[in-house]
């Protein structure tokens, strides 16, 4: 995609999921060049890297970059442990697949990378409505981490933000799906299963495989997700 003098820059969030290949999707449009950033924190789904190498070729982003950073070493998690399992129920209060500080640091990265970019605003695709109950995908969250922006940055204190936003945040799963559709995105691109093997194949049994099923269902739009040879849902749809 080439870059237009014309047109305001956003950073986007890309796990490789449905959710942030939506949010991409409406960053672009809605006018912006995009600069898709991916982080490799240590999950152990790590195929969603390659889902969102490929939402960022099919979406036309500028750039895709991809960092590190090394939440497997903190651990706390069932996405970043290999010792702790994946379950496969919703339980009660934040669940074990839960990873401590992984949001504040992917906006902290998307944070800079938009500043040394000349980026106007940030996009992510956190959602507080069909999720898995993180305390770092609540809109207090996000208005917290946007006056972080407006203080802690070289053009925040120069009176120009960088605009925090989160398109989703009050979206049902749904919602999304139908948003992406409308606006070309092709989710047999994404990964979203938290057990997903290294061809990308989804477990159809962990909380992100039910709500990303889930919603499927409710838009009345055929999964495209890729499964295991275990679990093959009908693709039809109600």
């Amino acid at each position: 995609m080439s870059i237009s003098a014309d047109k305001p820059r956003a950073v986007v969030l890309l796990s490789g999921g449905l959710d942030s290949a939506t949010t991409l999707a409406i960053a672009r449009d809605e006018g912006h060049d995009c600069y898709a950033l991916s982080v490799h924190y240590g999950q152990r789904h790590v195929a969603e890297l390659d889902a969102a190498a490929r939402v960022a070729r099919a979406l036309g982003a500028v750039e895709h970059k991809i960092m590190g950073v090394d939440l497997a070493g903190l651990g706390g998690s069932a996405l970043t442990d290999l010792g702790v399992d994946v379950p496969n129920a919703p339980s009660e209060g934040i669940p074990v697949t839960y990873v401590p500080a992984r949001n504040t640091l992917m906006l902290s990265l998307a944070l800079g990378y938009a500043e040394v970019r000349g980026a106007q605003a940030v996009y992510v695709g956190v959602n507080a409505v069909d999720y898995s109950g993180y305390p770092d995908c609540r809109p207090e969250f996000i208005a917290a981490f946007a006056e972080v922006a407006r203080l802690g940055t070289k053009v925040g204190v120069h009176g120009a933000p960088i605009a925090i936003r989160a398109p989703l945040q009050y979206w049902s799963k749904a919602e999304i799906i139908r948003t992406g559709v409308q606006l070309g995105v092709d989710f047999g691109l994404t990964v979203s299963c938290y057990r997903a093997d290294p061809q990308g194949r989804a477990c159809g049994h962990c909380d992100s495989c039910r709500l990303r099923r889930e919603g499927f269902v409710a838009a009345g739009t055929p999964d495209p997700t890729h499964y295991c040879v275990e679990f093959a849902p009908s693709r039809t749809g109600p």
